[in-house]
């Protein structure tokens, strides 16, 4: 060894390396050096994390992932049925439910066919509207009418509106015998709700 190193002592003693050619190779060496250490400390501690930290990273946003897929769906699902839910409103809306502008002469006409139909005599009817709170599209039509006929009359006319296809809410029914007959006074208060945006 003492030898080699010898004749290394040597071979740089005859070999006369310019100063300038030392100063590059240091600083080669030194920047080989500087590479070395930054190789090393990637191999140690990568800038992505480990392996293991990665998987684990990866777990975590696949169970993320699957979670919002489960809200996603469930929203839609939701999102479903507020739409049905919406257009069954409108249905059952443009079937049970009249336009205001019509209304009156609406109800007049199924009251008295109603009457007819139960043999009993239609008096006067009157018609009152209020508003329906939280809605600006509904109002309360409340229908006062005054009827003469028997006690089966107006259990027929009673099952008639009934079977309406008018949504005709009974608020109230009074009855009065009339002195001497058979025939009975008949004050009803119905509620109907009408469509205000069909207004023009």
């Amino acid at each position: 060894m003492r030898k080699k190193f010898e004749a290394f002592r040597q071979f740089t003693a005859e070999t006369k390396i310019p100063r300038d050619q030392k100063f590059v190779m240091r600083v080669v060496i030194g920047c080989l050096l500087l590479l070395n250490l930054v190789a090393l400390w990637m191999l140690i501690s990568p800038p992505g994390g480990s392996a293991e930290e990665l998987e684990e990273r990866l777990m975590t946003l696949r169970s993320q992932l699957n979670q919002k897929k489960a809200m996603l769906k469930q929203s839609t699902g939701h999102a479903e049925k507020v739409s049905l839910s919406r257009t069954e409103t409108q249905k059952f809306e443009s079937e049970y439910f009249t336009d205001r502008r019509f209304a009156s002469s609406t109800f007049v006409a199924e009251l008295g066919k109603a009457a007819k139909d139960a043999g009993i005599r239609q008096k006067e009817n009157l018609f009152l509207f209020d508003e329906v709170e939280g809605s600006e599209e509904l109002s309360m039509m409340t229908i006062t009418a005054s009827y003469e006929g028997t006690y089966p009359d107006l259990l027929h006319f009673i099952n008639n509106l009934d079977r309406s296809p008018r949504f005709l809410i009974l608020d109230t029914l009074t009855a009065t015998p009339q002195q001497g007959s058979g025939i009975l006074n008949v004050t009803v208060k119905l509620n109907a709700f009408v469509r205000e945006d069909q207004l023009q």
